[in-house]
C-alpha cells in the first residue's frame, strides 16, 4: 500500500511549481491587472509589447523613415504627402489604362465616404471642445481668475517660441513621432520590469508621505484657519 503513496510524492516533487506572487506593495496597475491587460487587451495591446513583432517593426520602421526624411534629408511634410498622392495616382492611372491592353481585371479601388453619423460625431466633440475654450477665454477676458489668466499667457508664449523654431504641420510630425516612439517604449520596459518600477515607486510614494508629514507639522499645522461653522439643527 505504500507504493501509491511513494509515486504521489514523486509526481508532486517533479510537478512544475507555481509562479512566483508579485510582491505586495504598490501597484501603477493595480494589483491584478496586467500591463496587456491595461492597453485594453487586443491587436493594440499586442502591437504595443512587441507580441506582434511584424506589425510594431513596421510602425517604429515607419517612423524612422519619416524621420530621416524630415531631418536628414530635410524633406517638408507637405511636400512629401504630395509627391506620394502623385506617385499614387499615376500608378493607378496607368495601371487601368493598361488592363484594356493586358485584358487584365483593373485596380480595386475602394469606394472611400464618411458617413453622416461619423460626422455628427465629430462635430459634437470639436463643438464641445471650442466651447469650453471660449468659455475660458470670457472668464479671463472678465477678470475673473488670475491664475488662469497667468497660465494661458505662458502657454501662448511658449507656443509662439515654439512656431519661430518650426511650422505647425513640422511641430504635429515631431509630437506624433514622439507618440509613436513613447508607446512602444515605454509598455514594453514596464511590463518587463514592473516589479522593479513598482517597488521604486512605492519607495518613492513612502517618502514623498514622510516628507509631506514633516511639512504639514512644521508648516502647515501653524497656518491659521477660520474656526468651522455650526451645523444649523433642524
Amino acid at each position: 500500500m505504500a507504493a501509491p503513496a511513494e509515486e504521489t510524492l514523486a509526481a508532486e516533487d517533479t510537478a512544475s511549481p507555481p509562479p512566483p506572487a508579485r510582491s505586495a506593495g504598490f501597484w501603477f496597475l493595480g494589483e491584478d491587472k496586467s500591463v496587456h491587460k491595461a492597453l485594453g487587451g487586443g491587436k493594440t495591446a499586442d502591437v504595443l509589447l512587441w507580441k506582434d513583432k511584424k506589425t510594431s517593426a513596421a510602425v517604429v520602421g515607419g517612423a524612422t523613415v519619416l524621420w530621416v526624411l524630415f531631418e536628414i534629408v530635410e524633406y517638408h511634410l507637405l511636400t512629401l504627402v504630395s509627391h506620394v498622392l502623385i506617385a499614387a495616382l499615376t500608378i493607378l492611372f496607368l495601371w487601368s489604362n493598361a488592363t484594356v491592353f493586358i485584358k487584365k481585371s483593373p485596380p480595386d479601388v475602394p469606394e472611400v465616404q464618411i458617413s453622416e453619423d461619423l460626422a455628427v460625431n465629430i462635430a459634437l466633440a470639436l463643438r464641445a471642445d471650442i466651447n469650453k475654450a471660449l468659455a475660458l477665454l470670457r472668464e479671463i477676458a472678465l477678470g475673473h481668475n488670475l491664475m488662469k489668466f497667468l497660465g494661458v499667457v505662458v502657454a501662448l508664449w511658449i507656443l509662439s517660441e515654439i512656431g519661430e523654431l518650426c511650422d505647425l504641420l513640422r511641430l504635429m510630425y515631431i509630437v506624433l513621432q514622439t507618440v509613436v516612439l513613447i508607446l512602444h517604449t515605454v509598455p514594453i520596459l514596464y511590463h518587463k520590469y514592473q516589479d522593479q518600477v513598482d517597488n521604486f515607486a512605492a519607495k518613492a510614494h513612502r517618502e514623498l508621505c514622510k516628507q509631506y508629514a514633516v511639512l504639514d507639522a512644521k508648516v502647515l499645522s501653524k497656518i491659521p484657519r477660520a474656526p468651522p461653522k455650526d451645523k444649523k439643527q433642524n
